[in-house]
């Protein structure tokens, strides 16, 4: 939530490009769905926790790779392979989610 907050808010004071901006908002959002989607996954009776550590380490290269490239491209450029990498785990629990 104060990632999301600081895009809305406090992001706008440091980048002007929109593009940057939403990026900012997709990466937050991404992040605040994981995050609940794991507190329904402690709550449940199918609780896996290979799902859940696909899901946190997906959400912080995902998200945390998108944060740093949106705050400068250039000292974070390397992340860049990190993000589809992210991608890739999330989806990753979400098939492991659905397994019987």
């Amino acid at each position: 939530v104060a990632l999301g907050a600081f895009g809305a808010h406090g992001l706008k004071k440091i980048i002007s490009e929109p593009d940057r901006i939403q990026t900012w908002d997709m990466a937050a959002r991404y992040q605040l769905i994981h995050a609940a989607a794991l507190l329904a996954l402690s709550a449940s009776a199918r609780h896996r926790p290979y799902v859940a550590g696909l899901w946190t380490a997906g959400t912080v290269m995902f998200s945390g790779s998108i944060y740093c490239l949106v705050l400068n491209r250039d000292a974070f450029k390397a992340l860049g392979p990190v993000t589809p990498l992210g991608g890739m785990l999330m989806i990753a629990g979400w098939l492991a989610l659905l397994a019987p």
